[in-house]
C-alpha cells in the first residue's frame, strides 16, 4: 500500500460534502486500496483519525484508532482501528466541553473548540453491516472532529473565539497565562 499526501486547509476537497459510498463499492478494489492507504497514512502521520477527504478522496469513509491508556490525550479508553462508512452523529446531550484541537490538514495550529460531550454514532463497516457506538467526553469530540471532514468542515470553522487559535509552539506558554484553561489536547 502507500502513504498518501494529506491535503491542507485551502484545498477545495476539504470544503466539499463527501458523497456516500454505495454498498456495491465496499468490496471493490478502489475502496479497499483507499482504506489500506489511509491506514498507512494515518500511522505515518501519527494521528488518531483520518477521513477520506483528507487524502483527496471525497467519499464518506473515516478511520479512527486510539492507543488508549495514559497518553498525550490524558487517560482514555483504547479503540482498535475501526472503519466508518457513511457515519452519522446524533447528539444525545448538548452539554459542551472544550479541547485544544489539532488537525493533520491544519498543521502547526491548535484551536480551542467546544463540542457536545455525549453522542451516538451510526455507521456501516466495510462489509456493509450497520453498527452504532455511544460516546462521551473526549471520544465524543474525536468523532465529531473526524466526521466534520465528511461534511466539508474543519475545526477552525467551529472556533467561537479566534484568539484561541494559536501556533502549537506557543500553546504551552499561552496555557500558563490562562488560569483554569482546559489543557486537554486533541490531535487528529
Amino acid at each position: 500500500m502507500a502513504i498518501r499526501e494529506i491535503i491542507r486547509m485551502g484545498h477545495p476537497t476539504l470544503r466539499v460534502v463527501a458523497r456516500p459510498l454505495q454498498p456495491h463499492e465496499l468490496s471493490g478494489e478502489p475502496v479497499r486500496e483507499l482504506l489500506a492507504d489511509m491506514v498507512d497514512t494515518l500511522h505515518h502521520a501519527g494521528g488518531i483519525g483520518l477521513a477520506a477527504p483528507q487524502v483527496n478522496a471525497s467519499v464518506r469513509l473515516a478511520i479512527i484508532e486510539i492507543p488508549g491508556g495514559n497518553s498525550r490525550y490524558g487517560e482514555i479508553p483504547a479503540m482498535p482501528l475501526t472503519v466508518f462508512v457513511n457515519p452519522e452523529i446524533q447528539v444525545l446531550d448538548g452539554e459542551l466541553a472544550g479541547y485544544w484541537e489539532g488537525c493533520l490538514s491544519v498543521p502547526g495550529l491548535r484551536g480551542f473548540v467546544e463540542r457536545p460531550q455525549h453522542v451516538r454514532v451510526r455507521a456501516l463497516d466495510l462489509q456493509g453491516n450497520a453498527f452504532e457506538l455511544e460516546l462521551k467526553g473526549f471520544l465524543a469530540t474525536v468523532f465529531q472532529h473526524e466526521f466534520d471532514h465528511l461534511d466539508g468542515r474543519l475545526y477552525v470553522d467551529r472556533l467561537k473565539d479566534s484568539s484561541l487559535l494559536v501556533y502549537e509552539d506557543m500553546l504551552a506558554d499561552m496555557l500558563k497565562e490562562m488560569p483554569g484553561s482546559a489543557a486537554a489536547l486533541l490531535d487528529e
